[in-house]
Parts: structure tokens; sequence; C-alpha cells
């Protein structure tokens, strides 16, 4: 895999929760094929920045994602460009089975053979989903409906994966897997990470 050139530029961003400044003058770059981190202790804004990203709080500054200007866009426009979310607190579907959730995730592709392909290969990454194909979301432990996300999040097919801590809910034993995992995700496919813990 060959890195890039810059993919995402952030400049300046103050991030507001109606008139509470959340964040201010937040500024880096993320190279196309990167990972880059976000470390910090909890309410100092890491995820805040990941909304802001994808327009889902109000910004000021500048967002440039392969040269637009994407401040004030609409999340489905974001969406659109290639850049995925993965919320904190698994985000699934509880209601349906493990694999309908990772369709979900695919839901804006029509490349049935590669959909079934990206399914067997979060399977691959994470074995225990396979076990649990047919179980409904919501009966799964905390790590599993973590695992669940992350899988959901690569079914897409992004450039970009915003991921907001992917070792969210998992035992101290597992809490390296998550992250193996994503550096081979993206060895493999070049997506760029960028990720909250």
């Amino acid at each position: 895999m060959t890195l890039g050139a810059v993919m995402l530029e952030v400049r300046d961003l103050d991030a507001f929760y109606g008139e509470n400044q959340a964040l201010r003058g937040v500024a880096f770059d993320l190279g196309e094929g990167h990972i880059r981190t976000l470390l910090g202790a909890n309410g100092a804004g890491k995820t805040t920045v990941l909304r802001a990203l994808c327009g889902m709080v109000r910004t000021n500054g500048a967002i440039r994602f392969d040269g637009k200007a994407i401040a004030g866009w609409a999340t489905e426009d974001i969406v659109r460009l290639g850049i995925a979310h993965v919320p904190e607190g698994r985000g699934t579907f509880l209601r349906v089975t493990v694999e309908e959730n990772l369709q979900l995730g695919a839901m804006t592709r029509r490349d049935r053979a590669g959909i079934a392909a990206d399914i067997e290969r979060v399977y691959g990454h994470f074995p225990r989903l396979r076990e649990r194909r047919n179980q409904q979301a919501g009966t799964l432990s905390g790590g599993e409906q973590q695992m669940l996300a992350v899988g959901r999040g690569l079914m897409l097919r992004r450039r970009l994966m915003l991921l907001d801590e992917p070792s969210f809910g998992l035992a101290p034993l597992i809490v390296e897997a998550p992250f193996e995992i994503l550096r081979e995700v993206n060895r493999e496919t070049g997506v760029a990470m960028l990720v909250v813990e």
C-alpha cells in the first residue's frame, strides 16, 4: 500500500452544542492510507471532533476532504464522499440479526458478490460474529456488539473510517484485538482511519 497525499485537513475547528462551545481551534491533517489517533480524557472533545467531521454539530473553521470544503455540509452528503462513522457505544441495530446488521452496513452498495465476500471477510476478522450470525444483535455481549459495529463500518467500503473508541466494552484480555484487525484492514485496503480512544 502506498501512502498518499493529505486526504483530510482540519484548521481552526470550533464546535458547538447549542450556544456551548465544545471545541476551540483544533487542527490536524490525515494522509490517504494513514491511521491517526486522538487520545484524551473523557470530556476532552474527542467524540465531538468526529461529530464535527460528520456534520452532526455546528462548527466554525475549515474541514477539507480531498480538497473540498465540507464544513456545514449535511451528514448524508459527507457519507456519500466516502466517510464512515463508527460511533462509541456500539450503535448496532438491536432487533435484527448479526448478518442483517452487516447487510445494512452495505445498504448503499449494489455489488452482491462483493457484499457477500466482505461479510465473509468480516467473519474472518471476527470469528465470534460468524458463530452468532443468526442471533439478534441486542442479545450479544457488549464486546460482541462493538465487533459488530466495527464490522458494519467495514462493510461500507469507505475511504475514511472515523472510529470512536473501538475497544469500548471489550475485556482487557482482548482489547488489543480490534486494533490489530484495523491495522490489517488498513494494510489490505488502504482505508484511512481516525481513531478516538
